[in-house]
């Protein structure tokens, strides 16, 4: 493929993971690596890294979404700081700690983890299952445990943990819309250790691209990252006008043809 037409790939993905963003309040990690793993097969990166590489990137280009996000919800006062002060500690060790354990994992592995996970998540979309309250927050020893786990998976799958934090804040009673807020919350350090920990794990490694800094391939980021955020206002206004009951369950099915469509590209590459 020309060079002018991956780029041209990047923008329309951050442009589309922005207004998904917008619209059904979903990150961006489900379709940002199966398509970035296409698009390095595209470019000739080695198998080997592949996954990685997509992992990598698409952990650091969660980043400026995570932060406008969470200017957002702070203005309007959605925060529960004493919950994030408990869990970040967790949640950047797990993220960061997770990144090792991926750099060991060979790609194909890496895969079925991640299309494993997007395809459970998606069911969960499908069915529209909520966990139900039944439990009071944890202590901090308990919120640190919490966030070790949510982070270390969301390293492994890229996400900016929203799908486990506020499944997992909800059942303990935190009303929703402090859930959600306090889950953007969190979602900044989980990218922001996650992308330091995909490039220290990458550097030096042989085979990437020139332009990688370790696992993190810096011409995606920076054609997905602006449009990704220029975007997503539109999709929240899209959001008032379009039946996203529907959208949501579109999405799901979208998400697990994606991941189904990740782990035929690196078993075929």
């Amino acid at each position: 493929m020309a060079v002018e037409l991956v780029w041209l790939a990047y923008v329309a993905l951050g442009g589309l993971v922005g207004v998904m963003a917008g619209l059904l309040g979903i990150g961006g990690g489900g379709i940002m690596v199966p398509i970035l793993t296409a698009l390095f097969v595209m470019q000739g990166v080695p198998h080997e890294h592949l996954a990685h590489l997509a992992l990598g990137t698409a952990m650091a280009a969660i980043i400026p979404a995570s932060m406008a996000s969470l200017l957002s919800h702070r203005r309007h006062g959605a925060v529960r700081w004493e919950i994030v002060r408990y869990l970040t500690p967790g949640i950047l060790v797990g993220t960061f700690l997770a990144t090792f354990i991926a750099a060991l994992l060979p790609t194909r592995g890496l895969a079925i983890f991640f299309a494993c996970f997007m395809i459970l998540m998606s069911l969960q979309m499908l069915a529209n299952l909520k966990p139900k309250p039944t439990r009071n927050l944890p202590g901090p020893v308990g919120l640190g445990g919490a966030g070790l786990g949510i982070g270390g998976i969301s390293a492994l799958v890229a996400i900016g943990g929203g799908s486990l934090t506020v499944p997992f804040l909800t059942w303990c009673n935190v009303k929703l819309p402090m859930a959600i807020g306090t889950s953007a919350a969190v979602g900044l350090p989980i990218a922001l250790a996650g992308a330091l920990g995909y490039m220290i794990n990458g550097w030096g490694t042989p085979g990437l691209p020139d332009a990688a800094l370790g696992f993190v391939y810096l011409p995606a980021l920076l054609l997905m990252a602006p449009f990704s955020m220029l975007l997503a206002p539109v999709g929240a206004k899209l959001a008032h006008r379009l039946p996203v009951a529907m959208l949501k369950r579109i999405f799901a099915v979208m998400l697990m043809g994606l991941a189904l469509q990740m782990v035929y590209t690196v078993f075929t590459a």
